[in-house]
């Protein structure tokens, strides 16, 4: 089955709004776990247990993954626009 041009865009825009969506999630989720090394800190802080230091590290690492999702579903973005735009 061949899909016209107008599918085609409109498939495309469907995708990014889903990608949109999901960065939102991802930033809330990112926000979610901002509080709780905040929090984590808090209630831990002078604490020399290396399960404090290991959970915090954890946290960090989610984090970062985080961002590094935002940054993949931004390039994903841009490379749906750019075919988009030579339809």
């Amino acid at each position: 089955m061949v899909a016209s041009v107008a599918e085609l865009k409109s498939a495309i825009d469907a995708a990014l709004q889903q990608i949109s969506d999901g960065q939102a999630a991802v930033q809330a989720a990112g926000e979610k776990l901002g509080e709780a090394q905040q929090t984590l800190a808090g209630a831990l802080e002078g604490s020399g247990h290396e399960a404090v230091g290991a959970a915090q590290s954890a946290l960090s690492q989610a984090a970062q993954e985080l961002d590094d999702c935002l940054a993949a579903t931004l390039s994903a973005i841009e490379q749906a626009q750019l075919y988009a735009a030579t339809l």
